[in-house]
């Protein structure tokens, strides 16, 4: 018999696999739960970086969509004074204006035309928010007034808006409606029959 054979310290093969086999039993829980954990990592990263893009991509289309926001604004006075311009001419003066001063017209009215043409192109839009709802996003209230209209209706524009996209540019300054006028006053019973005012009043004590 040979010194290996007898060597007590040997271990049977099987009893080796064995003892390998439990082992990664045992260290199985760990690694499915480290597993997870970097699973749960790549997710986290891949959603990160989709956010990422798409918040880059939202910033470029803004960038581009809002570019004109400031030279937009400058344009209002122009398109306001304009409309001023041509409020201004009375009906009359329209029909019987001469050559010159009808070209003078026309050409307002075109210069007026043309700018809120290359406005919209941009996105710019006018809003006119007479009889609409009051929007404090979109309006701005600088009087209220009675009036027919239900309250909180829109019923004067003193000075139009505009949009840029989706964003208020320049807020419609408005008159709200208050709501119904009072009712008036009714007058006295002996005074629709005719009697003078005070004529039925007890004088005698």
């Amino acid at each position: 018999m040979s010194d290996t054979d007898n060597n007590p310290n040997d271990i049977p093969e099987h009893q080796e696999e064995e003892a390998k086999d439990n082992k990664a039993q045992e260290q199985e829980p760990d690694l499915r739960e480290e597993l997870g954990k970097v699973r749960e990592q790549m997710f986290r990263i891949a959603a990160e970086a989709e956010n990422t893009r798409k918040r880059a991509q939202r910033e470029v289309t803004d960038a581009r969509k809002y570019a004109v926001t400031a030279l937009a604004r400058d344009l209002l006075d122009v398109a306001d004074n304009l409309s001023r311009a041509l409020a201004a001419i009375p009906a009359d003066a329209r029909e019987h204006a001469s050559e010159a001063l009808g070209g003078l017209i026309s050409g307002v009215e075109l210069t007026d035309k043309n700018l809120h043409a290359a406005l919209d192109r941009h996105g710019v839009r006018k809003i006119d928010p007479r009889g609409e709802k009051f929007n404090p996003n979109h309006h701005q209230a600088v009087a209220q007034i009675p009036s027919t209209a239900p309250a909180g209706e829109v019923v004067e524009v003193i000075q139009p808006g505009y949009l840029l996209g989706d964003r208020t540019l320049r807020a419609a300054m408005v008159a709200v409606s208050s709501g119904q006028p009072p009712a008036p006053v009714a007058h006295d019973t002996a005074t629709e029959d005719g009697e003078e005012p005070g004529s039925n009043v007890d004088t005698t004590a």
